[in-house]
């Protein structure tokens, strides 16, 4: 599947399908034959359509995902948030990153419908721990620990639980999706204070020293593997 920031002939194909194909998405779902009506309305041909999308339809739904969050990272790394605070800033990463993909509401519904599925639903959890990344990533967080882990892991759940909260919400420019995140930062935040708490605490310092030594030999924030989720966690490798 092409990486969302290689601009290269197949990365181009991808997305000259994608665009052809989210107009059906809606009725007929991520599904090979609308990856085949797509490229032929795209002009591309079929080899090159196999090369873009290996695996189909979900290769397809994920490159759509990963357009996404190129789209949020670009703008978080452009935005000035420095009078924001973290629990706003985190929030505001989980509400843009929603607020993106309002346009194509009912193509992520077809994707969250995909990705429940046994068989995907690693490639889901991987897309969701991607997306918290990104959101962490882009709001300055410079953990090198345990934290790194905790963090994505933690906010992938909220991401997670908003996300179909937003897809049932017909509230008023999706107001009640924006309560109900805000709720859910809330708990994000009182766990950051409680595991602070427990690094201040001599004992609790002592009684984290393994885990965050551990997870700094497995994947150690800053080397070329550590943007991946830890294999021992939903859609690790």
């Amino acid at each position: 599947m092409p990486d969302a920031k290689d601009a290269d002939p197949v990365r181009e194909a991808a997305q000259a399908i994608l665009e052809a194909a989210l107009p059906a998405v809606p009725f007929d779902g991520w599904t090979d034959a609308v990856i085949r009506e797509a490229a032929e309305t795209a002009g591309v041909d079929r080899h090159r359509a196999k090369l873009a999308f290996p695996r189909g339809g979900v290769d397809l739904a994920m490159f759509h995902h990963r357009e996404g969050d190129r789209m949020l990272a670009e703008e978080l790394a452009a935005a000035d948030l420095t009078g924001m605070r973290l629990r706003e800033k985190v929030a505001h990463g989980v509400r843009r990153r929603l607020e993106i993909a309002e346009e194509r509401r009912e193509a992520v519904r077809r994707a969250a419908g995909l990705f429940a599925l046994p068989i995907y639903g690693a490639d889901g959890a991987r897309l969701i721990w991607e997306t918290a990344d990104v959101i962490w990533t882009g709001v300055g967080d410079s953990s090198d620990d345990l934290n790194w882990y905790t963090k994505r892991a933690i906010l992938s759940g909220v991401i997670s639980a908003t996300t179909l909260f937003w897809l049932g919400d017909e509230s008023d420019g999706r107001a009640d999706s924006w309560r109900f995140l805000d709720r859910r930062i809330e708990g994000v935040m009182r766990f950051e204070k409680l595991k602070a708490a427990v690094n201040a605490n001599p004992l609790g310092k002592m009684m984290m020293r393994g885990p965050n030594w551990l997870a700094s030999r497995i994947r150690k924030p800053g080397g070329g593997a550590a943007k991946d989720a830890p294999s021992d966690l939903p859609g690790g490798a």
